[in-house]
């Protein structure tokens, strides 16, 4: 027969391992819960926060393509280079056209290149920006860029800021979570908390068998765990006292808390089982497969279901093999394209089924576009391109159907409304309710704030 939780204790203080005032706590009437409740005041830096207006979000789910994904060979349309294709424009500058027909979308009429057809066929949900500007043209200073604000320095990412600002609906549950099959350029530093007390910081879902490590208990019953992590959180506590004014202390316990919480949510969150098939077959993805992006979309919805405020999903990494820095072989866009098409496609439709799409803000990015030029006749690829590419969001007050600001004629400059990544780090924030103006922290002598300096809301794609 096992022990009880309460014969466990009185056996450890038999044992002289118990001291008498953890004892007289430990079997206290509702035993961990009472002192668990310590945690259920504003002191909890995970506790729900009211925004600074009425939001029309209550969540992010922000999907990043890593490597540069070109933008006049899928969201902005230029058919002068495809009539110019190999004819030079200066002495190391030959024009590229594209290798794939747009085609007008929905009833909105926007074009979208053929390897979307799927997002092409959500178009009239999605407001589609195509003047957007990266503060830097290399992949490290890019993704930071658009993810902290800084392309230079180490600052909190995006979901990092949103954590702070509103905290979390569900204890049990990282308030930020960032679904990653490989390290994409600038590495955990894109979900990285910096200054920002640690909680704040993304935990990183890895796809496959086991998504996060250690998510089953090792201890032989629930019991016996709970009974040690009460005595973990007893000294955790008297150590906290007289250093409250620590935030990382104070986060650090909470994180035991919520590994604890992750023990008990995370193994239902990461179960497809009980979703029909047509909703897999929706998503494009196979039964058993857990490596896919379809897999982490379909994931990051039942996230978003049980209250995760913020969640990322990255396709691809570092490896010019898996991502969309296609120097020499444009050729790739065909399978990279393929593979995250229909997922997103899926994950619309379904947040929009449900009803989760009115306040659930979807978030396509990427960290800078492609060259509309080639430096030779015939090359198969393109280089990076800061100065104009193609961003999108869709949901939570946002306007679908519309098309902000416009490329030149090559998809070289932006002609009319640029949209820096300040901009749309503020707009993100807007719609969630929160002033990125006000959205500070005290670090180091000054007040920070995610859009720094810089930054105004693009009033025309949201309500």
């Amino acid at each position: 027969m096992k022990p009880t939780r309460r014969q466990m204790i009185r056996s450890l203080a038999a044992g002289g391992l118990v001291l008498p005032g953890l004892l007289s706590e430990l079997l206290g009437e509702g035993g961990g819960a009472a002192m668990a409740s310590e945690l259920a005041d504003p002191g909890n830096p995970l506790a729900p926060k009211k925004p600074h207006f009425p939001a029309k979000a209550k969540r992010v789910i922000f999907m990043f393509m890593t490597g540069g994904v070109s933008h006049v060979d899928t969201f902005d349309p230029k058919p002068y280079l495809t009539q110019h294709h190999d004819k030079q424009r200066s002495k190391h500058e030959f024009f590229k056209g594209t290798d794939w027909k747009f085609q007008p979308r929905g009833k909105s009429g926007i074009e979208v290149s053929d390897l979307f057809p799927h997002i092409g066929g959500e178009i009239d949900d999605i407001a589609l920006v195509r003047s957007m500007k990266n503060i830097n043209g290399d992949h490290f200073g890019a993704t930071i860029g658009i993810h902290t604000g800084s392309a230079t320095f180490n600052r909190p990412s995006i979901g990092s800021w949103v954590s702070y600002g509103l905290g979390t609906v569900n204890q049990n549950l990282p308030s930020f979570m960032v679904i990653s099959p490989g390290l994409p350029y600038a590495g955990g530093q894109v979900w990285g908390s910096d200054f920002l007390p640690v909680l704040h910081q993304g935990t990183r879902i890895v796809p496959g068998a086991e998504p996060i490590a250690n998510m089953h208990r090792r201890t032989l019953s629930g019991e016996m765990q709970e009974t040690e992590l009460d005595m973990l959180d007893y000294f955790n506590r008297q150590h906290l006292r007289g250093r409250e004014a620590d935030s990382n202390l104070a986060s650090r316990i909470k994180s035991f808390e919520t590994a604890f919480g992750m023990q008990a949510a995370a193994p239902e969150a990461f179960d497809l089982s009980k979703e029909s098939k047509s909703t897999l077959e929706m998503y494009g993805l196979e039964e058993g497969d857990t490596d896919s992006f379809a897999w982490q979309c379909i994931v990051g919805r039942r996230l978003a279901e049980r209250g995760v405020r913020f969640i990322e999903l990255i396709d691809g990494d570092s490896s010019v093999d898996k991502n969309w820095d296609s120097h020499a072989h444009m050729s790739d866009y065909n399978r990279l394209a393929k593979n995250v098409d229909k997922p997103i496609a899926g994950l619309l439709k379904d947040l929009k089924a449900r009803g989760m799409l009115d306040d659930t803000l979807v978030v396509w990015t990427t960290e800078f576009g492609r060259t509309p030029c080639a430096s030779g006749k015939g090359a198969g690829g393109r280089g990076h391109h800061a100065s104009a590419y193609c961003s999108w969001m869709a949901g939570a007050g946002v306007k679908g159907g519309t098309v902000y600001g416009s490329s030149d004629e090559l998809g070289d400059q932006v002609a009319e409304n640029p949209v820096t990544v300040h901009d749309f780090q503020a707009t993100i924030l807007n719609q969630l309710g929160m002033d990125h103006t006000k959205l500070t922290y005290r670090h180091a002598g000054r007040d920070y704030r995610l859009t720094d300096v810089h930054g105004r809301i693009v009033h025309d794609i949201v309500t």
